[in-house]
């Protein structure tokens, strides 16, 4: 899977409303985090059956959908702006994280890499 054709349908969906101007890293950033607490908001309060049935449930499901749109769409501006490849990124983070996170020290518990033994 590559990411290019849908980088390039978002730049192009951009560029047609000369919005670059205002995508800089910073407001970027700030756009990602708002999306994100809007994700969070669909969830606030709910307890976990509660989020189960969010996620059921042809509204919520689609709400959730959109709010997920929102933000890999924000981060992959981000990544544009910022002069990140993303595909690349996250292949190097995997590796750090498989060191930092050895499956035999990390199987099943959620413990910080640097409490592992």
């Amino acid at each position: 899977m590559t990411l290019s054709p849908l980088i390039d349908q978002i730049l192009a969906f951009r560029d047609e409303r000369d919005w670059a101007q205002f995508h800089t890293p910073k407001h970027l950033a700030n756009a990602l985090g708002i999306e994100v607490a809007e994700l969070q908001e669909l969830m606030l309060w709910k307890d976990d059956q509660e989020v189960a049935d969010l996620i059921a449930s042809k509204t919520g499901h689609g709400n959730l959908s959109d709010e997920i749109a929102d933000i890999l769409i924000y981060c992959l501006l981000f990544c544009e702006s910022a002069g990140i490849d993303p595909e690349a990124a996250i292949r190097i983070k995997l590796k750090k994280n498989a060191e930092k996170y050895p499956v035999e020290e990390s199987k099943g518990n959620a413990t910080k890499y640097t409490d592992l033994t």
